[in-house]
């Protein structure tokens, strides 16, 4: 038997099946990716280094609050927030409660453009047709017309008050015990608020290690970074491509980096120099995409080691 327009009735049900899974399971199939990198200098003790991204919490989402949480359990030495932690301008409270655990270590953080404004109602399709340019309405500081304000400023403010270090479009420190990490960070590139000219010239000297944050991984920044000498990379944004296809990989990336590195460990090279880089899936979607497949939500927990 065959449905209306000529469409398989069993095509139809896999479909719906797909959907509801990727809605109703992997949405919510919450996951910690661990990887190795190896990346600091000779004979530095290891550091653990936990990264979350891409939150997009909205009221309700207790699964996702306790998972967040309970990361507090990896006693990470530092935390890495990539941004997009709203996706609902009542979510700050419940932001800062599952990330409350977490604040309690050495963190930093940049902002995504959900931290600034407001998702809006669109045709999904335009995330697939949308692939290199990544629109969303927005364009350099000027927000577009209708869009929704997000208090982003109560999230900084909570933040440094527990002690983690800004890095939008500036420079900070984490000190550890014995270790110093110099931490360079961009505002969000994929509503044009980054100003590398603002932090260019490498690396810090007197540090242990020195770190690059950024939450699209636009090829400009990640060009800047890894020219400038930076080892190692931390970037969010993408989702991982949020549906994938099983065995192929991503379809997208938001942005204009190639889908081979949509999520994961990778390197990235620019004027000779290379670099690691590091994008993690983020464990949330856009409070109207509220759906994954084949991409599961996560945050990494990443050790890094001596070179070799």
């Amino acid at each position: 038997m065959r449905a209306r327009y000529g469409v398989p009735l069993s095509l139809t049900a896999v479909g719906a099946a797909g959907l509801a899974y990727a809605a109703g399971f992997e949405v919510r199939s919450f996951r910690l990716r661990r990887v190795t990198v190896p990346v600091l200098p000779r004979g530095m003790r290891p550091l653990r280094v936990l990264q979350v991204s891409d939150i997009h919490m909205v009221g309700g989402q207790r699964k996702k609050q306790r998972w967040l949480q309970s990361l507090a359990g990896l006693r990470p030495d530092f935390v890495i927030n990539t941004g997009d932690n709203l996706s609902d301008p009542e979510g700050v409270p419940e932001t800062l409660d599952a990330l409350g655990p977490l604040m309690e270590f050495p963190g930093a953080y940049v902002f995504g453009s959900n931290d600034y404004y407001g998702p809006k109602l669109r045709n999904p399709a335009r995330y697939l047709i949308e692939k290199v340019q990544g629109r969303h309405g927005l364009n350099g500081n000027a927000p577009a017309v209708g869009v929704v304000h997000n208090p982003w400023e109560e999230l900084r403010d909570a933040f440094d008050a527990a002690g983690w270090v800004g890095l939008s479009n500036t420079r900070g420190h984490l000190k550890l015990e014995g270790v110093e990490i110099a931490l360079t960070g961009l505002d969000d590139p994929h509503i044009k608020r980054d100003r590398y000219a603002e932090v260019a010239g490498g690396p810090e000297t007197g540090a242990d290690f020195s770190l690059a944050v950024v939450h699209a991984p636009y090829l400009r920044s990640l060009d800047a970074f890894a020219a400038d000498g930076y080892p190692l990379i931390l970037a969010g944004h993408t989702h991982g491509g949020q549906l994938c296809i099983p065995f192929y990989g991503a379809l997208v990336t938001n942005c204009d980096l190639d889908t081979n590195r949509v999520k994961g460990l990778s390197t990235h090279t620019a004027e000779g120099r290379t670099s690691f880089l590091h994008v993690s899936a983020g464990c949330g979607t856009n409070r109207y995409t509220p759906v994954r497949f084949a991409c599961p939500p996560e945050a990494t927990l990443l050790t890094l080691t001596a070179k070799e």
